[in-house]
């Protein structure tokens, strides 16, 4: 039997620019073990699964997968997947929103405009600091020789695990080439997926630059990460640090390896994150497993 079957670029506002996912519809006649198999073939960092949805709540189910396990939340992989239901006509939005169930509840997914320039914005369960990093901590060692911004590295967590570290400006995060072993020895030995750096950007179309190792789970660079940027903001809000971005900002992420991912972070009344950007279709066509 056959599934339909779509690859996504998300935060792209035009193909090859973002982070590439994979859409499987028909995850209800799939066993766990055959998504996780599907999902270490497509060699994508996730694989997501479209199910009917089982809540009377939600639009739709969705089951996400990396290439090693299941996870309960990603930004990329949840707004991929709310294109590809829109586009093949899973799931209707009711008052501008789609109501996605995932592992982590159901979140709702925001729509702004139509086609390719059509806006999907996710709100994300919200990170919070662990602990400011301290004198003897890895991740000072790998960030030895760089000056740092105005927020001082720390560890948080949102369901996933983040070593947050802000650059003293744009160059200094776009330059930068950290020791891969002793990101992954962070990452193991702290649970966390690995070290995420940012800067801000006055004066340039984008306000912030972002670039994630996520090492813990064999990524060296992610082109385009959600869950990540909605940490940074998390952390900046909670830290009192957002100074002139304000509550709504753009980023840009990805060129460091061929890619120029746009993402918009904003952070509501009730201090709830949200992150969005473009989606493009690149691949249609079935899956015969």
């Amino acid at each position: 039997m056959t599934s339909p079957y779509l690859q996504i670029d998300v935060f792209a506002e035009q193909p090859g620019a973002g982070n590439p996912l994979a859409v499987v519809f028909g995850g209800e006649r799939l066993e766990t073990a055959q998504m996780q198999a599907i999902a270490a073939w497509t060699q994508l960092a996730e694989t997501t699964f479209v199910l009917p949805a089982s809540d009377s709540k939600a639009d739709y189910r969705v089951r996400i997968f990396t290439t090693q396990k299941e996870i309960a939340f990603a930004g990329h992989p949840s707004l991929g997947t709310a294109h590809a239901v829109l586009e093949a006509g899973f799931a209707r939005a009711r008052d501008g929103l789609l109501r996605q169930d995932c592992q982590a509840g159901i979140l709702p997914i925001r729509l702004e405009g139509n086609g390719n320039s059509r806006t999907l914005t996710v709100r994300v369960p919200r990170s919070r600091i662990v602990r400011a990093a301290e004198t003897g901590d890895a991740v000072l060692d790998i960030l030895h020789d760089v000056p740092l911004g105005t927020a001082p590295p720390a560890l948080v967590e949102g369901g996933r695990r983040w070593w947050l570290a802000e650059l003293a400006d744009e160059s200094r995060v776009r330059l930068l080439r950290p020791n891969r072993y002793a990101v992954q020895r962070l990452a193991d030995t702290t649970q966390s997926l690995g070290l995420c750096v940012f800067a801000r950007c006055p004066g340039r179309s984008y306000d912030m630059v972002v670039r994630a190792f996520p090492l813990g789970v064999g990524i060296e660079e992610d082109p385009a990460s959600g869950a990540a940027n909605a940490a940074i903001a998390a952390f900046l809000d909670e830290a009192g640090a957002l100074g002139s971005l304000g509550r709504r900002y753009r980023v840009s992420q990805g060129r460091e390896i061929g890619r120029d991912a746009t993402l918009e972070l904003s952070i509501d009344d009730a201090r709830d994150v949200w992150v969005g950007g473009c989606c493009q279709t690149v691949i249609r066509g079935e899956l015969d497993w």
